[in-house]
Protein backbone atom coordinates (compact mmCIF):
# COMPACT_ATOMS: atom_id res chain seq x y z
CA UNK A 1 0.00 0.00 0.00
CA UNK A 2 2.85 2.38 0.83
CA UNK A 3 4.36 1.67 -2.60
CA UNK A 4 1.13 2.65 -4.36
CA UNK A 5 0.81 5.92 -2.39
CA UNK A 6 4.49 6.72 -2.95
CA UNK A 7 4.14 5.98 -6.67
CA UNK A 8 1.04 8.20 -6.91
CA UNK A 9 2.81 11.01 -5.03
CA UNK A 10 5.83 10.73 -7.35
CA UNK A 11 3.58 10.70 -10.42
CA UNK A 12 1.67 13.74 -9.12
CA UNK A 13 4.95 15.61 -8.47
CA UNK A 14 6.24 14.84 -11.96
CA UNK A 15 2.95 15.96 -13.52
CA UNK A 16 3.02 19.27 -11.65
CA UNK A 17 6.68 19.81 -12.56
CA UNK A 18 5.98 19.09 -16.24
CA UNK A 19 3.15 21.63 -16.29
CA UNK A 20 5.10 24.37 -14.50
CA UNK A 21 5.24 27.65 -16.34
CA UNK A 22 8.56 28.86 -17.65
CA UNK A 23 9.28 32.52 -17.19
CA UNK A 24 12.16 34.94 -17.27
CA UNK A 25 12.84 38.51 -16.26
CA UNK A 26 14.33 41.25 -18.44
CA UNK A 27 15.28 44.88 -17.82
CA UNK A 28 14.04 46.85 -20.81
CA UNK A 29 15.65 50.05 -19.54
CA UNK A 30 19.04 48.34 -19.41
CA UNK A 31 18.51 46.89 -22.90
CA UNK A 32 17.48 50.26 -24.36
CA UNK A 33 20.41 52.06 -22.74
CA UNK A 34 22.79 49.63 -24.45
CA UNK A 35 21.31 50.38 -27.90
CA UNK A 36 23.08 53.16 -29.83
CA UNK A 37 19.89 53.98 -31.79
CA UNK A 38 18.10 54.69 -28.52
CA UNK A 39 20.95 56.82 -27.18
CA UNK A 40 21.02 58.87 -30.40
CA UNK A 41 17.24 59.35 -30.43
CA UNK A 42 17.22 60.32 -26.76
CA UNK A 43 20.03 62.84 -27.32
CA UNK A 44 18.11 64.42 -30.22
CA UNK A 45 14.94 64.61 -28.13
CA UNK A 46 16.85 66.18 -25.23
CA UNK A 47 18.43 68.79 -27.50
CA UNK A 48 15.07 69.58 -29.09
CA UNK A 49 13.42 69.87 -25.69
CA UNK A 50 16.16 72.15 -24.38
CA UNK A 51 15.87 74.47 -27.41
CA UNK A 52 12.09 74.62 -27.12
CA UNK A 53 12.30 75.31 -23.40
CA UNK A 54 14.75 78.14 -24.15
CA UNK A 55 12.21 79.74 -26.51
CA UNK A 56 9.48 79.49 -23.90
CA UNK A 57 11.76 80.89 -21.18
CA UNK A 58 12.58 83.89 -23.41
CA UNK A 59 8.88 84.60 -23.89
CA UNK A 60 8.19 84.30 -20.16
CA UNK A 61 11.12 86.65 -19.45
CA UNK A 62 9.57 89.19 -21.83
CA UNK A 63 6.27 88.85 -19.99
CA UNK A 64 8.07 89.40 -16.69
CA UNK A 65 9.82 92.53 -18.03
CA UNK A 66 6.54 93.87 -19.39
CA UNK A 67 4.86 93.30 -16.03
CA UNK A 68 7.66 94.99 -14.08
CA UNK A 69 7.59 97.98 -16.44
CA UNK A 70 3.82 98.12 -16.08
CA UNK A 71 4.08 98.03 -12.27
CA UNK A 72 6.60 100.91 -12.34
CA UNK A 73 4.45 103.06 -14.64
CA UNK A 74 1.02 102.01 -13.42
CA UNK A 75 0.39 105.06 -11.28
CA UNK A 76 1.04 107.39 -14.21
CA UNK A 77 -1.22 105.57 -16.70
CA UNK A 78 -4.84 106.34 -17.45
CA UNK A 79 -7.47 103.63 -16.95
CA UNK A 80 -7.58 102.91 -20.69
CA UNK A 81 -3.78 102.66 -20.90
CA UNK A 82 -3.71 100.34 -17.86
CA UNK A 83 -6.33 98.09 -19.40
CA UNK A 84 -4.44 98.03 -22.73
CA UNK A 85 -1.11 97.16 -21.05
CA UNK A 86 -2.72 94.50 -18.86
CA UNK A 87 -4.31 92.92 -21.94
CA UNK A 88 -0.95 92.94 -23.75
CA UNK A 89 0.73 91.22 -20.80
CA UNK A 90 -2.05 88.63 -20.51
CA UNK A 91 -1.95 87.95 -24.28
CA UNK A 92 1.85 87.55 -24.24
CA UNK A 93 1.67 85.19 -21.26
CA UNK A 94 -1.14 83.19 -22.87
CA UNK A 95 0.90 82.86 -26.07
CA UNK A 96 3.88 81.53 -24.08
CA UNK A 97 1.71 79.03 -22.21
CA UNK A 98 0.03 77.94 -25.44
CA UNK A 99 3.45 77.38 -27.00
CA UNK A 100 4.49 75.37 -23.93
CA UNK A 101 1.35 73.24 -24.20
CA UNK A 102 1.84 72.80 -27.95
CA UNK A 103 5.43 71.64 -27.48
CA UNK A 104 5.34 69.77 -24.16
CA UNK A 105 1.70 69.00 -23.46
CA UNK A 106 0.00 65.66 -23.82
CA UNK A 107 -0.11 64.92 -27.54
CA UNK A 108 2.32 67.83 -28.02
CA UNK A 109 5.22 67.99 -30.45
CA UNK A 110 7.68 66.36 -28.02
CA UNK A 111 5.27 63.49 -27.39
CA UNK A 112 4.82 62.97 -31.13
CA UNK A 113 8.58 63.15 -31.80
CA UNK A 114 9.20 60.67 -28.99
CA UNK A 115 6.63 58.30 -30.51
CA UNK A 116 8.20 58.74 -33.93
CA UNK A 117 11.78 58.19 -32.76
CA UNK A 118 11.57 55.85 -29.75
CA UNK A 119 8.60 53.60 -30.55
CA UNK A 120 10.33 51.79 -33.47
CA UNK A 121 13.26 51.00 -31.17
CA UNK A 122 10.93 49.74 -28.45
CA UNK A 123 9.10 47.64 -31.04
CA UNK A 124 12.43 46.13 -32.10
CA UNK A 125 13.13 45.16 -28.47
CA UNK A 126 9.60 43.77 -28.05
CA UNK A 127 9.94 41.66 -31.21
CA UNK A 128 13.32 40.33 -30.05
CA UNK A 129 11.88 39.40 -26.65
CA UNK A 130 8.89 37.73 -28.27
CA UNK A 131 11.21 35.78 -30.60
CA UNK A 132 13.40 34.70 -27.65
CA UNK A 133 10.37 33.73 -25.56
CA UNK A 134 8.98 31.60 -28.37
CA UNK A 135 12.36 29.96 -29.12
CA UNK A 136 13.07 29.14 -25.46
CA UNK A 137 9.44 28.23 -24.65
CA UNK A 138 8.91 30.92 -22.04
CA UNK A 139 5.29 31.39 -21.07
CA UNK A 140 5.86 34.76 -19.40
CA UNK A 141 8.49 37.46 -19.71
CA UNK A 142 8.47 40.01 -16.89
CA UNK A 143 10.12 43.43 -17.16
CA UNK A 144 11.72 44.77 -13.99
CA UNK A 145 12.33 48.29 -15.35
CA UNK A 146 10.01 50.70 -13.56
CA UNK A 147 8.53 47.96 -11.38
CA UNK A 148 7.71 44.43 -12.42
CA UNK A 149 5.34 44.39 -15.39
CA UNK A 150 4.43 41.71 -17.86
CA UNK A 151 6.31 42.23 -21.11
CA UNK A 152 5.11 39.14 -22.95
CA UNK A 153 2.66 36.35 -22.18
CA UNK A 154 1.86 33.28 -24.21
CA UNK A 155 -1.68 33.89 -25.52
CA UNK A 156 -2.76 30.37 -24.51
CA UNK A 157 -2.34 31.43 -20.86
CA UNK A 158 -5.04 34.12 -21.16
CA UNK A 159 -8.12 32.76 -19.45
CA UNK A 160 -10.28 35.89 -19.82
CA UNK A 161 -12.82 34.05 -21.96
CA UNK A 162 -13.19 31.38 -19.28
CA UNK A 163 -13.95 34.07 -16.69
CA UNK A 164 -16.50 35.66 -19.03
CA UNK A 165 -18.08 32.24 -19.49
CA UNK A 166 -18.34 31.78 -15.73
CA UNK A 167 -19.97 35.21 -15.48
CA UNK A 168 -22.48 34.20 -18.13
CA UNK A 169 -21.17 36.71 -20.68
CA UNK A 170 -20.81 35.60 -24.29
CA UNK A 171 -17.85 36.94 -26.24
Amino acid sequence: MKRIILSLALLLTLTVAANAQHYCIIDSKYILEKMQDYKDAQAKLDAMSKAWQGDIDKQMDEVDKMYKAYQAERAMLSDDMRKTREDEIVQKEKAAKDLQKQRFGYEGELFKKRQEMIKPIQDKVYNAVQKMATAKSYDLVLDKAGGVTMFYADPKLDKSDDVLKLLGINK
